[in-house]
């Protein structure tokens, strides 16, 4: 408070009990002065510091208002409260001062010491920027050294018409500054552009609101907050964000400005002072917070006390002023205080902000606020907007600042140590700088530096981790550095995920991978001899051995119940033959499903439908089976299966023996730790509890552990992939756990992005990103799981089928030698042992001799006789080859029996080749039968015999001769005769077993009377008597 000697005292007591004086201003007099600050901290804002500044400055010059020195009285809110502001007035105005400075940032006090200091006639300067647009009419002694609203949203409408922005987002921390902004909304009502406003949610926390606008893909952004709440917007998105983002006046402090309006004056003489002053005590009071730049509402208070002074100056040369107190109870008003509002009207000066100047209204006119754009050297102005003359750019400077190309730009690149994305070279000592370095990363960099042409320089980061956040909020990292801006670029197996996403910006992904699971090979039993019995379980094989016993006992059935699988056995004897055969035996059905089993078949056909089914379906079976066999085998004769203990997720979750973990702070990690899948919670669970613990440091620290333990590594497929490229013991179990991809981190708003996006899909068109990875993946030691090419097959995998047919063949063999002496043993004994006729049949087939020799007789049977010719005896009845009887009273019906079986012989056979009766026939034949001596008999038989002449080889295994006789019995006379000797049942025996058997002396002819007498010439061919059957 500035206090002025007694001087000419006027005028009445203020306060009940106090004298009225009035005290003159003189040359050894003091000017008051109070502040109202709404800040208490010392470090916040330096508004106490910059008033000291101007007060100590003013009283060094001594000249301006002579020997009077400035005295400022500072009060302190410590909250924005009508009552409290209204007690504090009440302590001012007792005091006597020629003017209020303040508050700064208190809208309601602000209007409170507005209206009492108009009341009073005090002079009161605001350095708060407007609030309500209600308020716009103030009172005639309150002056406004902050921009007005109008200004501020003509200017930013200014600058979007410039850059020809037709759509924004507008954030705005209180609703009021709907109101605040009215010309601005008004442009784009007018111009019909799209605007959209946001309003910051009482956590005042605007990342989610940040997230939201980019996903928006909104390229301008206005932000309508005071400097705290902007300065908290930059530390979360961080500098360089081109010109995607304005700042209304009140932001634009130095330490916050990226592209917006600046009212600071640099080139004034006692602006890098006054700066350097503030950072001194800011360092000495708040040494554990970083000086970030002198605030606005700071260089305002210091411009305003000077404004006081020189207008104090000003009116103390026309007439002499005095103070006087004041009291809140009372309608006394300060007389001077009209005279020195005229004065601080009139005002020009230059300021800490720039020229001040007021209008009639008492707000700040012809100024101008400067466009800064933030570059990498500084922030540099671009351009300016003034009240008169509106924006005036400079298209050579802002052309090349906003684009901010990265054309020869270093870029500092953070990146780990990660086969194969990068890694040291085997001769990095003998290098420097990014030629110590190899991989993925540094090759997919040389592609984008020389895309976009810029350059790089890469570091590791310095904890050797990817990124997590910690308790406190910070990221470790390399997540952590781009949010700090210690680096421009990650280039790294960095997963793209919500969570980092919310602090970082990624490029698009330019690799797709997922989580997997990594295990070592626990390699199953080799394939054995008998491996080819593994394509089916012995449960397969047990019931195909019981289908095949089932087929062959229901086909021997049906084989005999049907009627149709009965038949003659030669078909030259078709119609005269009552003995039927049927060609499944048991021996037979047991071998004709083996041979439809083996596809060799058999020369067994059925001929009934019943055996036709049996076989179809019993073929059907073999189809499939032999289909499915075949399909089986070469996957277990060429695959050598592994016994693996898990084959899924499912079964390492529902597992203990196994212990399973990640990589501590990397993706997968927070991936098990957020996810609401059961199966996966379950996992985090173990992997969280389980002592010790199973998260590991790198992913070669996890690779050791499972070769070395029992444990499986969920990694990302793509290390996965390059691990079992190199090292044929692991291997991969089940799918992907999820799908994401890596991207290149970059600080969030990051001007590169777009850039980055383009190369990355360029590089994706292009195939060289694919390139890159065959480069760098290809190559291990291990064949790819994935080749499907044949391979040989050794004896490991079908030396089973060599037994079986060795064994077989040692079989047959020795089954050919029991055959061999179970025959010689019930042969005719000979002088020739055993042994010899063995040596004698091995020599044979050892010099590969004719396949002949004589037959070998069972002992006790003879050997055959010559055949003797017989005795033609009359017999009574005759036996047919047939087997039936031919009877004497019926000589019409066998001569047409006969006659039938003559012409049989007369059409020819077709089985010559395979039926040995009608190859006897045929030789029986073609030599002449000597007749037996008596009489011929006449031969009324002639159309038979011719027959018979003519005829052609049939079949009958009773019949020889050379010619048929007659066949009429009428021309056999009474001739009966009898069976040959060897005979059974009135048969005749074979022809060469037949010979005389004359009648005893004391026997007659047992025909009965009537009977037929056969002639020579059916004798001859071996035909026995024919006689009537019984009445």
């Amino acid at each position: 408070m500035i206090k002025v000697p007694a001087g000419s005292v006027s005028g009445e007591s203020l306060l009940p009990g106090l004298p009225s004086c009035w005290y003159q201003l003189s040359p050894c007099g003091c000017l008051p002065t109070a502040a109202i600050l709404d800040d208490p901290m010392e470090c916040s804002r330096g508004e106490r510091l910059s008033i000291t500044l101007a007060k100590n400055r003013i009283n060094r010059a001594p000249e301006r208002l002579g020997k009077a020195k400035v005295e400022v009285d500072i009060f302190e809110l410590l909250r924005d409260s009508e009552y409290e502001t209204a007690e504090t007035m009440c302590q001012i105005l007792p005091k006597g001062v020629v003017a209020v400075l303040g508050p700064s940032s208190s809208p309601a006090s602000s209007s409170i010491i507005s209206n009492i200091c108009g009341e009073k006639e005090v002079p009161h300067f605001k350095v708060a920027p407007e609030e309500f647009i209600k308020f716009q009419f103030q009172r005639f002694t309150t002056l406004n050294l902050h921009p007005s609203n109008t200004d501020i949203s003509v200017a930013v409408a200014g600058i979007l018409n410039f850059f020809n922005c037709t759509t924004a987002c507008l954030i705005c921390a209180k609703a009021e500054c709907l109101l605040n902004l009215e010309k601005l909304l008004r442009q784009f009502l007018i111009s019909k552009d799209t605007l959209s406003v946001r309003m910051l949610d009482d956590t005042r926390d605007p990342t989610p609101l940040l997230k939201e606008i980019r996903d928006d893909k909104t390229a301008t952004i206005i932000i309508h907050a005071n400097a705290s709440m902007s300065h908290t917007i930059l530390l979360k998105v961080g500098a360089g964000l081109g010109r995607a983002w304005w700042f209304p006046i009140h932001l634009v402090d130095d330490r916050v400005n990226i592209l917006g309006f600046s009212i600071f004056n640099q080139s004034h003489a006692f602006f890098q002072e006054f700066a350097q002053s503030l950072n001194q005590s800011w360092q000495e009071n708040c040494d554990h917070v970083p000086f970030t730049g002198p605030a606005l509402s700071s260089a305002l208070l210091f411009d305003a006390v000077y404004a006081v002074v020189t207008a104090v100056q000003e009116l103390n040369r026309s007439q002499e002023i005095g103070v006087k107190p004041l009291s809140c109870g009372s309608a006394q008003i300060w007389q001077h205080g009209t005279s020195l509002m005229n004065y601080l009207r009139m005002v020009e000066l230059e300021g800490l902000t720039g020229h001040i100047e007021f209008n009639s209204k008492g707000q700040r006119s012809n100024y101008a606020l400067k466009i800064l754009q933030f570059t990498r050297n500084g922030f540099r102005q671009i351009g300016q907007w003034h009240v008169a003359d509106g924006l005036s750019m400079d298209s050579r400077l802002y052309a090349s600042n906003i684009s901010d190309s990265l054309f020869n730009t270093t870029l500092v690149v953070t990146t780990i140590l990660e086969n194969p994305y990068l890694m040291l070279k085997g001769n990095h000592q003998e290098m420097e700088g990014n030629d110590r370095y190899e991989g993925f990363c540094v090759d997919m960099l040389k592609e984008l530096a020389e895309i976009l042409r810029f350059n790089y320089k890469i570091r590791l980061v310095g904890d050797g981790v990817y990124g997590v956040p910690e308790a406190n909020g910070t990221w470790t990292g390399m997540v952590g550095e781009l949010i700090a801006r210690k680096a421009d670029l990650a280039v790294a197996g960095l997963t793209i995920t919500a969570e980092r996403e919310k602090v970082i910006d990624f490029s698009k992904p330019f690799m797709t991978l997922g989580i997997s699971i990594l295990y070592r090979v626990h390699m199953g039993r080799k394939p054995g001899y008998f491996s080819f019995l593994d394509p089916f379980s012995p449960g397969v094989w047990l019931f195909m051995l019981l289908a095949y016993l089932a087929v062959s006992c229901v086909l021997f059935l049906v084989a005999r119940l049907t009627p149709y699988e009965w038949y003659s056995p030669h078909p030259c004897a078709q119609g005269r033959c009552n003995l039927l055969v049927n060609q499944y035996s048991l021996g037979n059905s047991l071998w004709f499903p083996v041979g439809g089993f083996m596809q060799q078949g058999s020369t067994i056909a059925p001929r009934a439908l019943s055996t036709r089914c049996v076989s179809g379906v019993w073929w059907a079976f073999t189809l499939i089976i032999i289909s499915s066999y075949t399909a089986n085998l070469a996957a277990f004769l060429t695959v050598q299966r592994m016994d693996v203990p898990i084959e899924s997720v499912d079964d390492l979750a529902d597992q203990t023996a196994i212990e399973y973990g990640t990589i501590h702070g990397g993706s997968s990690m927070t991936f098990f730790q957020n996810s609401r899948y059961q199966t996966y919670q379950r996992m985090w669970n173990y992997m969280y509890s389980k002592q010790p613990s199973v998260f590991v440091k790198s992913t070669e620290e996890g690779i050791a552990r499972v070769l070395n333990s029992n444990y499986a590594f969920l990694l990302e497929s793509t290390m996965n992939e390059y691990y079992r490229q190199r090292n044929c013991n692991l291997t991969q179990i089940g799918g992907l756990l999820d799908t994401k991809g890596y991207g290149i981190g970059m600080p969030v708003g990051s001007v590169f992005r777009d850039e980055f996006d383009l190369a990355i899909l360029q590089l994706q068109e292009n195939n060289r990103l694919e390139i890159l990875k065959r480069k760098w993946w290809e190559g291990g030691k291990c064949p790819k799981e994935e080749d499907h090419r044949a391979k040989g097959l050794g004896m490991e995998n079908i030396g089973g089928i060599f037994v079986v047919l060795i064994c077989g063949l040692i079989v047959a063999i020795f089954m050919a030698m029991l055959e061999f002496l179970w025959t010689l043993r019930h042969s005719e004994a000979t002088e020739v042992s055993v042994c010899q006729e063995m040596v004698t049949e091995l020599r044979s087939i050892i010099l590969c001799q004719d396949s002949v020799h004589p037959r070998r007789r069972r002992a006790g049977v003879p050997p055959p006789r010559p055949p003797v010719p017989e005795e033609r005896r009359p017999r009574g009845t005759a036996t047919l080859s047939n087997g039936k009887l031919c009877g004497a009273g019926e000589p019409d019906q066998l001569a047409q029996r006969l006659a039938q079986e003559a012409a049989l012989v007369a059409r020819g056979c077709t089985h010559i080749r395979v039926c040995p009766e009608c190859r006897r026939f045929q030789g029986l034949r073609a030599r002449p039968s000597p007749r037996p001596e008596g009489p011929a008999a006449p031969d009324r038989g002639g159309r038979a015999e011719a027959l018979g002449r003519r005829g052609r080889p049939g079949l009958g295994q009773r019949t020889a001769g050379a010619a048929l006789p007659s066949l009429d019995p009428a021309d056999w006379g009474d001739r009966e005769p009898e069976p040959a000797p060897g005979s059974a049942g009135g048969e005749l025996g074979p022809p060469e077993r037949r010979g005389p058997a004359p009648l005893p002396p004391d026997r007659k002819d047992p025909s009965p009377p009537g009977g037929l007498s056969l002639p020579p010439e059916l004798q001859s061919l071996g035909w026995g008597s024919l006689r009537r059957p019984a009445q």
